[in-house]
């Protein structure tokens, strides 16, 4: 007996997606993280920029020029210090777009896709109202069980990580530092004396390098590679409550 073809991932449309994919990492990377390849080099001209400043009112009889140099110094600190602060804001911008973009991308696919066996608008916008767990728990319903792939636990610290991002201290801050402490960075690490517990920093701790981003794309990109090419209908399935409430509230209008 033949079965009914639920979701059906197109191979042209899978390369679109992770060729898009690739072109929005590939393009934050070159228009907005390369803009921080020289940080010593910005804040040293920053400081001779405020020596240059300073100078015009320097009075040799009764300025310390000592200490006029030492204050330059601290000014490349500080100024070194700012871009490391925004750096690290940009990259985790960067990591929200694309996070964003996967999850929107998924929904949309999940929904066009139902809408070959399925007209109702419940379970339209319970798809794109349910969180991310949820969806999870949807799609191992229909047989395919992401959490059980090499690549979910990327994605599931990606998820916590644009949480924090997005929201700082709260549930997802404390499953970070339960499951990927790896995220949350040691403001002294540089200070081999001082050792700083992981349940003591927040959410101004959370960082990401270029090699954790290309993680989280690798793993992005891994998802879609393994999405079945054709997900089945079949009499084991164990979908979620929600899906299905959504959809008896869809049968109860006639659709």
């Amino acid at each position: 007996m033949s079965r009914h073809v639920l979701f059906q991932m197109w191979e042209p449309m899978r390369q679109l997606l992770i060729e898009r994919h690739r072109f929005y990492v590939d393009q934050a990377r070159a228009r907005l993280l390369t803009q921080f390849d020289d940080m010593e080099g910005e804040a040293r001209k920053a400081a001779t920029a405020w020596l240059e400043r300073r100078s015009y009112n320097f009075d040799p009889d009764s300025d310390d020029e000592g200490a006029i140099y030492e204050a330059a110094h601290d000014e490349e600190i500080a100024y070194f210090q700012l871009l490391e602060e925004m750096r690290d804001s940009v990259r985790l911008s960067v990591v929200a777009g694309i996070f964003h973009e996967w999850e929107k991308q998924l929904r949309e696919w999940l929904v066009n896709e139902i809408l070959h066996w399925h007209k109702g608008s419940e379970v339209r916008s319970k798809v794109w109202s349910q969180d991310f767990s949820g969806i999870l728990e949807l799609l191992k319903g229909f047989g395919w069980d992401v959490r059980s792939k090499p690549y979910y636990t990327i994605l599931d610290a990606c998820r916590l990580v644009v949480n924090v991002y997005k929201h700082g201290s709260g549930g997802s801050l404390d499953d970070l530092r339960a499951r990927y402490p790896q995220y949350i960075v040691n403001p002294f690490e540089n200070a081999s004396s001082i050792v700083l517990s992981v349940d003591l920093m927040d959410h101004t701790n959370v960082k990401v390098n270029e090699s954790q981003i290309q993680e989280f794309s690798d793993a992005i990109i891994a998802f879609w590679n393994d999405i079945p090419s054709n997900i089945f209908d079949n009499d084991e399935h164990n979908l979620p409550k929600w899906f299905e409430k959504a959809w008896l509230r869809d049968r109860s209008k006639g659709n």
